[in-house]
This record gives structure tokens, sequence and C-alpha cells, in this order.
């Protein structure tokens, strides 16, 4: 379907989407659009990279009272690097709306600041949980004739301890009327907070397929810690890989890779909790401009990162969950492109890698180095027969 054809939405705001370059509508949008347009809560199960920010905005857009500058829609989201970006879709969504007003509040940064910007008057606000929290205590905002409320990620922000802080922020909104959530998996959190405060919610599933997401091809590669590092190493060598993503479970692990790295003489740089949002905002350029070839980074710190073009996305250790599992493969085959992917384990984490690659139903192909350890064999698990990966390396 065509943005064109839409029905019931302000011209102005299908200017801003022909301005920023969209004609037609990805399969969210299309289920989800006129859903909310209804007023209907949504529950929705999409992919990372399907275009979920223009799903809820342009209904959310269109119910806006622009001659009320107080906030009227609540966006959440688990990280300040999603919140941001949310808030940059929003403001081209509103681009030829100058009187629609949206800002964005997040941890680290100046909280008069943000203080201010509220004060002056906005429509929509963006907001991290805590953030939120933080400024309803000190009086600077005042959500009470909140109409709509967005969780995004609603999966991760439950799951990082937030589940108090939403339903305290949803239980302000008095005037509330419509709880959309859009997560790429339907946690137990995200159901409790579903049959709470929902009302006849309308379910959506998009599933992962090629006309949404690109296919990701996955590999899992059974290491050891003194190896890890040559595997990455010649996993980006060999396969000519430009822009790659690196995951690690903790802050600690991913300042190391990237010393370690840097001394292999790769452009590289990391993202995790420690660095402060100037850091933060400088390294996610020269990583988008492509002056940082190799970002490590941690799941929380990386959670909405839209990059297009990565090449690849390499799990230096298995993820803790099997969400982060499916939002870090995510992170590649996005604007329609292939992506590849790889899992590194140990062989004592075997068990784990089969149950989180079943839970999360991705099919991944065993794949060991040859004997100069410079090309990957694929295993052909059913006869035993190996090949070499040649569209990759």
């Amino acid at each position: 379907m065509l943005y064109k054809d839409l029905t019931g939405v302000r011209p102005e705001i299908l200017q801003a989407v022909e301005r920023m370059g969209f004609t037609e509508m990805t399969e969210v949008q299309e289920k989800t659009i006129p859903v909310m347009m209804a007023g209907h809560d949504v529950i929705a199960k999409a992919p990372t990279g399907t275009g979920k920010t223009c799903a809820f905005g342009i209904p959310i857009i269109e119910r806006i009272d622009p001659s009320r500058p107080l906030p009227q829609a609540v966006i959440l989201a688990p990280t300040r690097e999603l919140a941001q970006q949310i808030a940059g879709d929003l403001e081209d969504l509103t681009h030829f709306l100058p009187d629609v007003r949206t800002v964005c509040v997040y941890g680290g940064a100046d909280m008069q600041k943000q203080a201010n910007r509220l004060k002056k008057g906005c429509q929509i606000v963006v907001a991290t949980p805590g953030r939120l929290m933080d400024h309803m205590r000190h009086k600077s905002i005042d959500v009470s004739a909140v109409t709509s409320i967005v969780l995004d990620e609603a999966d991760e922000m439950l799951n990082m301890g937030f589940y108090k802080d939403v339903r305290k922020i949803i239980d302000a909104m008095k005037a509330r009327k419509s709880l959309c959530m859009f997560s790429a998996t339907i946690s137990r959190e995200v159901m409790d907070i579903g049959w709470l405060y929902q009302r006849d919610a309308e379910e959506i599933i998009v599933q992962p397929v090629q006309a949404s997401q690109p296919k990701i091809t996955q590999y899992t590669l059974c290491t050891t810690g003194r190896s890890k590092l040559a595997d990455v190493a010649q996993i980006i060598i060999s396969g000519g890989y430009k822009r790659v993503m690196v995951f690690c479970n903790t802050k600690f692990t991913t300042a190391t890779l990237t010393n370690q790295l840097a001394r292999l003489n790769f452009v590289t740089d990391c993202l995790h909790g420690d660095l402060s949002q100037g850091e933060r905002n400088k390294i996610m350029a020269a990583f988008r401009e492509g002056k940082i070839a190799v970002l490590v980074a941690t799941d929380v710190a990386a959670r909405g990162i839209d990059v297009e073009d990565v090449d690849a996305v390499i799990n230096y250790e298995v993820p803790s969950s099997n969400e982060y599992y499916t939002h870090r493969i995510g992170r590649t085959g996005r604007a329609k492109k292939a992506g590849v992917s790889y899992l590194l384990y140990d062989a004592s984490e075997k068990k784990r890698v089969d149950e989180l690659l079943r839970l999360t139903r991705s099919k991944a192909t065993p794949v060991h180095w040859d004997e100069s350890h410079t090309t990957l064999i694929e295993e052909k698990v059913d006869t035993g027969d190996k090949f070499q990966i040649r569209s990759y390396f």
C-alpha cells in the first residue's frame, strides 16, 4: 500500500513522508496505522528495522491538537540512543507542522535543560522511563492530559527493570485513551502490561520474511578463549567487511576487545553505558560516516541503533538472553540488503547455543576454519560433507 493512499491523514504528514523518501508502507505500517487511527490499542510483534516508528508516529501526530502546547502523547524507549532516534524521526514527520513540537528526555544529559524545553511547551514527549520519572517527581512535566502512550522495544524495556516505573507512568496518565506496544518478542512482562492496561488490543504479528527483513545468513563457530580475538580479526579480514558490529556481554570485555583490535590496526571504538552522551553521539556519528570500521558494543548501549550497510554482526559472547540475540543480528540486513552474523562459543556453551537458536527459531550453520585459519568451512551436519563459503570470503 502506498502512503498517498492513506485516508484521514493530514496532507502535511504525507508531504513529510514524501520528503523522507518513503512511498510504500512496510507490512507493520500497513497493518498498524489504520488500527491506531481508529483509536484501538495495539500489541505488535515485529522484527527490528521494519519501520515501527512511522507505524505509531503517523497516527499519534494525526491525533495531536497543535493549539494545546502540553503533552498529549508519550513514547517510551529503553535507551537514550533509541529515544533520540525516535524523536528525530518524529521531527521529520512534523516538518510541515511547526506548531507540533517534540521533546526528548533521557538520562546522561542535563536535566535542567530538558526541564526548560518541557516548560516551553510540547505535544509529544519521547523518553526513557527513568528520566521521565525524574521529571515527574520534580514536577517539570504533567502527564495527566496525555491521551496516547507507546512502549517501543517493550520487551527490552521491561526486562531491564523498568516494569514498576512503566506502571507508575501509565497510572499517572488519567486521560489515557490508548496504549500501544511494539516489540521484537512478546515476553511475560509485556503480556502483563497488556492484561493490566489494554482494552481489546489488536494483535499484530509481522514475520521476519524476505519482504520486510532481508535474509540474514547465520553462522556458529566453536572456539576457545585464546583464539577468539584471532577469530574475530580473521572473520573481518577474510570477509572483506567494511562496517562490522561486535557484541559483548559486559563493559569490561567491550573495552578490552576494542583495545586488542586497535593494536591489530583495526579502526575501532566501543559503545557502553559508562560513556557520556556526547561521547556516544560522537562515536555513532563516526560509525555512520564510515570513519569507524568496527564498533564493539554492549547490548543495552546498542539497542535501537539504526545504521544502514552494517555488513556483519559478530557475537563475541553468547548473549545472556534470547531477545538480545534477536536484536543483535537485526543490526545487519537493513535497507533490503543481505546480512551475515557469526555466533562464537566454546564447547561448554553448546547446549545453550542450541537452545537459543531453537527458541529464537534461527537457522544457523556451523562452520570451522581450514588448516591455515584463513577460510571458514561450512559443516553439513546431516552428511558430514564440507565445502567452502565462497559467497562471503
